[in-house]
């Protein structure tokens, strides 16, 4: 059972995150053979003010 976890910065909409399950979900299945049944999807949003990049919080650039 194939366990996937996308984090992304936070401000995508529903119908972003459920396209983005659909097409993953689709990807892992056709590369490993794992039926669509057994795919789970894990979206984890950040706050820009916990995510840094190049010495600065994402939310200072």
């Amino acid at each position: 059972m194939p366990y996937v976890t996308v984090k992304m910065l936070e401000g995508r909409t529903e119908d972003q995150k459920r396209a983005l399950v659909e097409k993953v979900t689709e990807a892992v299945s056709e590369t490993t053979g794992a039926p669509v049944e057994n795919v789970v999807v894990f979206i984890e949003d950040m706050k820009k003010t916990d995510y840094g990049v190049k010495g600065k919080l994402f939310s200072d650039i």
